[in-house]
């Protein structure tokens, strides 16, 4: 892709400063984290400190002054070398962080998104549910209105962040005769699980952020990929909300998230999409070094064929991120075209990834190299923040809409 078409100067600087992030800090540990699944607090440190985990936010309310598309370009960077790193400054910014920035009162703004745009705390978004998944409607969880605050009862699954974050935007019921129209948001807080490496880190915890009594995080999954990024349960057991917690208006808290999934999904796709290059660029390299019956098995042409066919769909995942993103970015519709990107990249990744697999033979199926990484990483991406079967749904709605009108 002509790197002018979407991307300016200060495009190219944050990718560079991002890709010796990713080189120089992310590369090295990545696999060992994956290994034992636990959470990169020392170098979530450090991209808070560059500014990664507040990209989009103005500097007034604490982020890094930068855009959609310098977001999308820092979640591809790290996918490339570590989806765990990448999904953390992802689900974080667009999950836990955008609809306080969207939908909050300016005291909510002022109270909760400089700590989560520095870096200091980090955030989660609370949809999901046993039995409601990509029926994000069926939600059980309630809130059920007192003088001056909200009771929530009920659970969240699947939730990036449940364990080392402390602010939360969660969904609930605030009228069970009402449907969707019955589904409120709030800000909820509480303590991170790794509280004490927080304190020794100076990152994670902030005292002014009062957890809330009964609010906490379940189990830790043991997940296929994604292994260094935080995924729990978040249980709500008479949680005692402020009534200045419901965050906008009450009953359009689904319609809020699924405007927030819209972004989110353009997130994913960048995620994909740098999974995929990530997979290319070791395939390349071990292509010219890897020697059979006399010659580089780059120089054969089934070897040639894979390369080509990766590369090929690579190239047009990146049009569909960027092109979404800068849709977003400039205050246009972007519904469809962030469905299918998510949808062409998730699913490109997973193609891209078995072939790098195959490309490196025996050896792609071992740990002595990333690319068995990538191909689970690259899983969930047909899976979070809306499957492969939702996101053909969201696509032909538009398609159908279009046609009706």
């Amino acid at each position: 892709m002509d790197d002018s078409l979407y991307f300016s100067e200060q495009h190219l600087a944050v990718r560079d400063m991002v890709s010796a992030f990713a080189r120089d800090h992310v590369a090295p540990v990545a696999s060992q984290h994956d290994d034992a699944s636990t959470f990169p607090w020392e170098n979530v440190k450090k991209m808070g400190e560059l500014g990664l985990l507040g990209i989009p936010w103005s500097e007034d309310i604490g982020g890094a002054g930068f855009d959609t598309i310098s977001f999308m370009i820092a979640i591809e960077e790290l996918a490339k070398v570590c989806a765990s790193h990448s999904i953390t400054i992802s689900a974080h910014t667009t999950l836990g962080t955008s609809p306080i920035v969207n939908f909050g009162t300016p005291a909510q703004i002022a109270k909760y998104v400089p700590l989560l745009a520095s870096g200091q705390v980090l955030g989660g978004f609370g949809l999901t549910e046993e039995a409601a998944g990509s029926d994000a409607g069926g939600t059980k969880t309630t809130a059920v209105k007192k003088d001056g605050y909200y009771l929530l009862n009920g659970s969240k699954r699947f939730i990036t962040h449940a364990g080392v974050g402390e602010v939360f935007v969660v969904t609930a019921v605030t009228d069970p005769t009402k449907g969707t129209k019955g589904i409120s948001s709030f800000v909820l807080t509480k303590e991170s699980v790794d509280i004490e490496a927080c304190r020794v880190l100076g990152v994670g915890h902030d005292d002014s952020l009062a957890p809330m009594k009964g609010f906490k995080a379940g189990k830790k999954e043991d997940k296929l990929g994604w292994r260094a990024s935080d995924t729990r349960e978040l249980l709500f057991d008479n949680v005692e909300v402020p009534a200045e917690n419901l965050l906008g208006t009450e009953g359009l808290g689904f319609i809020n998230f699924m405007k927030t999934l819209d972004a989110g999904r353009i997130g994913i796709a960048a995620l994909s999409l740098g999974i995929a290059q990530g997979a290319l660029d070791e395939s390349l390299k071990y292509a010219s070094v890897r020697k059979q019956f006399g010659a580089a098995i780059a120089s054969f042409q089934g070897i040639q064929f894979q390369l080509s066919d990766i590369a090929t769909e690579i190239e047009a995942g990146r049009h569909l991120v960027y092109h979404a993103a800068w849709l977003a970015q400039n205050g246009k519709p972007f519904g469809k075209e962030a469905a299918m990107a998510k949808l062409f990249c998730s699913e490109m990744a997973m193609r891209a990834t078995i072939k790098a697999i195959q490309i490196h033979g025996g050896y792609g199926y071992t740990k002595d190299y990333p690319v068995e990484r990538f191909m689970r990483d690259a899983k969930i991406c047909e899976i979070g923040e809306g499957t492969s079967e939702i996101q053909r749904m969201v696509i032909a709605r538009h398609l159908l809409k279009g046609l009706m009108a």
